[in-house]
């Protein structure tokens, strides 16, 4: 293992150690998408269910030139950019100088690199491995101008402390002037939400439940696989569809030395998807340095991509 896998390791360790010992066990939702999660989730992207990715998408082709010249021609990050699918036609219409995805898995990031590279010769195409959330996580300067592109209601899965640290960090990314257009999911009646987090095929279960299979393949945990089930469920205070792995009986599970008892019934909490108004997401960039200058839904208000520009000084 190389020295960056021993690292990625010690720290899916240490979070998901110190997770299961909380009152509500959690792990955290990053650790989703190893390589297998990765692609279990491009498939939820394409359930009849799943509509924020179909819906997003639809907005930005209605609204293409609009947020590619948002976006501008210098250097445009994607956090969190999975298959970098939404990015080729904003790479496309906005010809970008740089074009930095940043993403945990290395895998699929490489992949879309050499895919992108072909495509687009004349963009600089520099993934970056890394956790777009570290505040360590600064780019050199030298560049004209900077913006990010953070589709795929991905903000939806932080609290609010976290969606002010990641929006200030943001702001420090691109700097006084700097753009970014983020994606964000809306309030909708609860049977389409839960639909969304729960298919019939049974995908979305598959994908919270390989968390356990990570964590045996890579962690030596011994989770009994059969004994915990998928649920999805509405938290209303938090404005969020949350996914939990239920213990369908009372067991221990082990890492190493330690041992984590469950009742019949507990659960890990592994995500929450956070749906957003737009008052809202507009309180929290404004706190963080951020001026909301565009909105584009779609006919429903189902989902928002929205335009904002970092506030000189």
């Amino acid at each position: 293992m190389t020295a960056e896998g021993d690292s990625d390791r010690a720290r899916f360790l240490a979070d998901v150690v110190a997770g299961l010992g909380q009152p509500q066990k959690q792990i955290p939702c990053r650790w989703l998408y190893d390589e297998t999660g990765s692609e279990l989730f491009e498939q939820i992207t394409r359930l009849e269910e799943y509509y924020p990715t179909r819906v997003e998408t639809g907005i930005i082709g209605d609204n293409l030139a609009a947020i590619a010249g948002f976006l501008g021609r210098g250097a445009i990050i994607e956090y969190g950019a999975g298959s970098c699918r939404k990015t080729e036609p904003i790479i496309a219409a906005a010809r970008p100088v740089r074009y930095l995805p940043i993403d945990i898995s290395a895998e699929m990031l490489e992949t879309q690199a050499r895919h992108l590279r072909q495509l687009f010769p004349a963009v600089r195409i520099e993934p970056i491995v890394g956790d777009f959330t570290d505040p360590a996580l600064l780019l050199p300067p030298g560049d004209a101008t900077r913006s990010v592109f953070f589709p795929g209601s991905t903000i939806g899965n932080f609290t609010d402390p976290q969606i002010d640290a990641l929006l200030a960090g943001m702001s420090r990314m691109v700097g006084p002037g700097g753009r970014a257009v983020v994606g964000m999911d809306l309030r909708k009646p609860l049977p389409v939400l839960l639909a969304a987090y729960d298919d019939r095929d049974g995908v979305t279960a598959a994908f919270n439940r390989n968390l356990l299979v990570r964590a045996n393949r890579e962690l030596g945990a011994d989770f009994d696989l059969s004994a915990f089930r998928h649920e999805a469920r509405w938290n209303e205070r938090d404005s969020a569809i949350e996914m939990h792995l239920v213990s369908t009986v009372a067991q221990v599970a082990t890492i190493g030395e330690a041992r984590f008892p469950f009742v019949a019934g507990e659960t890990i909490h592994t995500e929450s998807s956070r749906k957003f108004t737009l008052a809202g997401f507009e309180a929290s960039a404004a706190r963080n340095g951020w001026t909301l200058q565009q909105v584009w839904r779609d006919a429903q208000s189902w989902f928002a991509v929205v335009g904002i520009a970092a506030n000189a000084g």
